[in-house]
């Protein structure tokens, strides 16, 4: 595979994992959403990565009754690339989480590569109430939680999707994940270029040291070969930044918004996932002070040519 020193930005605009609690700025409403998505997209974000909430009370919600309102108008109104979880939410079984995936057809879907603690619940830690009677039991009960990403469950999403040209953004919370992932590949279930999105800092997954995401980097190379993927990162909470400034040197792509981390300084929450891109786009393009030009970030009508993704093949 041809390599680009394109950086390509993904922008996950409000996930599953945070609450309205936690805050004022999370997208939660099909008006905010599609505002975000957008915003994200003008500030160079090549791909925007979509869950869905309740718009009253800021649930997750996998519907895709949820999705119909938001979907249409960023379409309309940007040209980036859309990505549809198929992840939802870790309490969702895999048959509601891909059903977006399904009815939308959409560009491109993540899929996670493996079974995991998925824990959230050291969160409640800096909270002293919440805004709706959902979220306290929500983040306690990933205490005893396994978010469940069988073998089984992989290929159903692959199967579900094989036909609607969707592509993968293949998510590797652990280094059991690659393997996981060069299985289907030498299983012919997957085909390269493959776009790997390696996850540091979810409690029960790798960790966000340095050498985790080297460690990661030089599995990834082994397991696929580099010619075979294009390699993404993303740093949970205050990693976020670090984690993709550190991805970015090494000639990987970055993902960053509001579903990954609240944060754009210590201490400082996010106003917008357009503000996490720009901050992450003035790093991949080395404009701080007295440094030279950095890399270049991809935009909508390139990132296609870069990614090339394969669509899984199942027998009949």
């Amino acid at each position: 595979m041809a390599t680009s020193n394109k950086v390509i930005i993904t922008c996950a605009v409000t996930g599953s994992i945070h609450t309205p609690t936690m805050s004022p700025y999370l997208p939660i409403t099909p008006q905010e959403i599609a505002e975000a998505a957008i915003g994200a997209a003008e500030a160079g974000a090549a791909i925007v990565h979509l869950h869905a909430r309740d718009p009253k009370t800021g649930k997750p919600d996998q519907r895709p009754e949820a999705f119909a309102p938001f979907l249409p108008v960023i379409k309309q109104r940007c040209n980036a690339v859309i990505n549809l979880t198929s992840g939802g939410s870790p309490t969702m079984r895999v048959e509601e989480r891909v059903k977006p995936a399904e009815v939308f057809k959409p560009e491109v879907a993540s899929l996670n590569m493996g079974s995991m603690n998925f824990a959230l619940f050291p969160m409640l830690n800096r909270y002293k109430s919440f805004k709706f009677d959902w979220e306290e039991p929500y983040l306690e009960g990933t205490r005893d939680l396994i978010f469940r990403n069988t073998f089984r469950d992989i290929e159903f999403v692959l199967k579900t999707c094989q036909n609607n040209d969707t592509r993968f953004e293949f998510e590797c919370y652990d280094i059991g994940h690659l393997y996981s992932l060069a299985h289907f590949l030498e299983r012919g279930l997957v085909k390269p270029p493959l776009f790997v999105q390696s996850v540091f800092g979810i409690l029960g997954g790798i960790g966000t040291h340095p050498e985790d995401v080297m460690h990661m980097r030089r599995t990834a190379d082994r397991l696929l070969g580099r010619e075979n993927y294009r390699w993404s990162v993303l740093g949970a909470g205050r990693s976020q930044m670090p984690i993709a400034a550190m991805a970015a040197s090494m000639g990987g792509n970055v993902r960053v918004g509001l579903e990954d981390s609240l944060w754009i300084g210590p201490g400082k929450l996010a106003e917008s996932n357009a503000q996490q891109v720009s901050k992450a786009r003035q790093i991949i393009e080395g404009r701080q002070p007295r440094r030279g030009a950095g890399n270049p970030v991809a935009e909508r009508r390139r990132q296609g040519r870069i990614l090339r993704l394969g669509r899984p093949q199942f027998p009949d």
